[in-house]
């Protein structure tokens, strides 16, 4: 029998919840509709899931519930989710009616309503992907499924999201859901699974061959190819999006989201990988780290030897998101603050309570030798040097707003390529878009010899990654 109560002050209100014994406060919040966020799944390493309980900070993946108040802090609003891209110049195919375009990201879930005769893109809209409050990345994710049966969770939690921005869109533009005639879904393999509700098993044990790489219609909904089990439909987009393929150059593109993805092509073949980089680029897993919301840090810069910076929403400094943690290093490594080994003798405060730790340092260095490391194995591979890339493609929500000349000191990629990055924005998103609006099959990889290939057994991707861990 119920014998103990605990109000829950949350944004939306208050909930009075009872309970008995003395459960998990995560497992409570739960059970009532009330889960937080916890990117590193619950294991207490985040700190994203804090709140007070009687006046006291706890995590609510590790303490118990007690009797009395619990205050969830309030949910910041993202407040730069990137909702556009670069295309091409393409010929439409003229259709009746009006068609959605989706990109669920592991992080956020942009989607697009276009007038599918004239190519107009009538409305933009996005969220947080919800999935987000059991785990901040795919691997947490899939390991919710196999162990903890969490998949019609994760399957319900993207369908809803998708059906209200759908909604939203709808109602913005004063459409029915019946002039909604074409949908294009797209995303990384997991997130497909997820959002289809297959079971991602395959997608967790050696040998990581995908039971499902898509590239047909489910539900009403198209969703482009995969090409394996960590390089997904996001990067088909992608590619069709940065007209790569029709341009027959050598080039590189690379997602810079929480998950990494790299494509090289050259000679009339596209060769693919994924990387473990981590969530690092978004905030997740830094001491002051955050969202892209009101409040965040998001550029840094000398000026006359001041550092200087400015917040999204020009609001008093609380945290620091990707792009502001990239110039953060970017400046420190300037001033001699961190050497080119990446040792760091003292915290720095960039505002109060605004502070870069040297563990940050150590974990933004795992995640650029992730992506660094990954094509340059690539580019050795391939017989090329790196000033044999005549572009370098960065695409993803966190790769749109970072200062290009802060990513090459970093080295989230060769500084021989700085010249040749092109930032093109939310590319999946964009090449959803053109597939919706029936363009040219040439600018999709699938008319060009394709191989994905998985880093780890590359031999030289050890030695790489290791070099790449240095600043320049």
């Amino acid at each position: 029998m119920d014998d103990k109560k605990i109000r829950i002050i949350h944004q939306d209100g208050t909930t009075d919840i009872a309970f008995s014994g003395s459960p998990r406060l995560r497992d409570l919040l739960e059970a009532n509709g009330l889960m937080p966020a916890t990117p590193c799944g619950g294991n207490g390493t985040c700190g994203k899931c804090s709140a007070y309980l009687n006046g006291k900070k706890v995590l609510t993946c590790q303490a118990m519930a007690e009797e009395g108040e619990l205050y969830l802090p309030e949910k910041k609003i993202l407040s730069k989710i990137k909702t556009d891209g670069e295309m091409p110049q393409f010929d439409i195919t003229p259709q009746e009616g009006y068609g959605l375009a989706v990109d669920i990201g592991t992080t956020t879930v942009v989607a697009r309503l276009i007038n599918l005769k004239t190519g107009e893109l009538l409305h933009a809209v996005s969220r947080e992907n919800p999935q987000r409050l059991l785990s901040a990345d795919v691997i947490g994710r899939i390991q919710a499924c196999i162990e903890k049966d969490k998949l019609p969770v994760l399957k319900g939690l993207i369908r809803e999201t998708i059906t209200d921005l759908r909604e939203h869109a709808l109602k913005i533009n004063k459409l029915k859901e019946e002039d909604i005639v074409k949908t294009v879904i797209t995303g990384n393999t997991t997130m497909l699974y997820l959002y289809t509700g297959r079971m991602p098993t395959t997608l967790a044990y050696t040998p990581f061959i995908a039971d499902c790489l898509f590239g047909f219609e489910e539900d009403g909904a198209y969703l482009p190819p995969c090409f394996g089990a960590f390089v997904g439909a996001d990067i088909y987009t992608a590619l069709t999006a940065s007209g790569l393929i029709a341009k027959d150059e050598t080039a590189i593109l690379v997602d810079l989201g929480t998950n990494g993805e790299i494509s090289l092509y050259h000679e009339g073949k596209l060769v693919c990988c994924a990387t473990a980089c981590g969530p690092a680029f978004e905030g997740t897993g830094i001491s002051c780290g955050g969202p892209a919301a009101d409040g965040a840090i998001d550029h840094i810069w000398l000026e006359d030897g001041e550092v200087k910076f400015s917040t999204i929403g020009g609001s008093e400094p609380s945290h620091i998101c990707g792009s502001g943690i990239m110039d953060a290093i970017a400046v420190l490594l300037d001033l001699e603050i961190i050497d080119e080994t990446g040792q760091m003798d003292d915290p720095y405060e960039f505002a109060p309570g605004v502070v870069l730790m040297p563990k940050d340092v150590r974990q933004v260095q795992l995640a650029k030798a992730a992506i660094c490391g990954g094509m340059r194995t690539l580019l050795k591979r391939s017989g090329l040097k790196e000033e044999d890339v005549k572009v370098l493609y960065i695409a993803g929500g966190f790769g749109s707003y970072i200062d290009l000349d802060s990513a090459a000191k970093v080295g989230i990629f060769p500084a021989a390529l700085r010249e040749s990055a092109k930032v093109i924005g939310n590319a999946a998103l964009a090449g959803a878009i053109m597939i919706l609006l029936g363009a040219d099959k040439k600018f999709e990889p699938s008319s060009v010899e394709t191989e994905c290939i998985n880093l780890a057994q590359q031999p030289d991707f050890s030695d790489l990654y290791m070099e790449s861990m240095f600043f320049e």
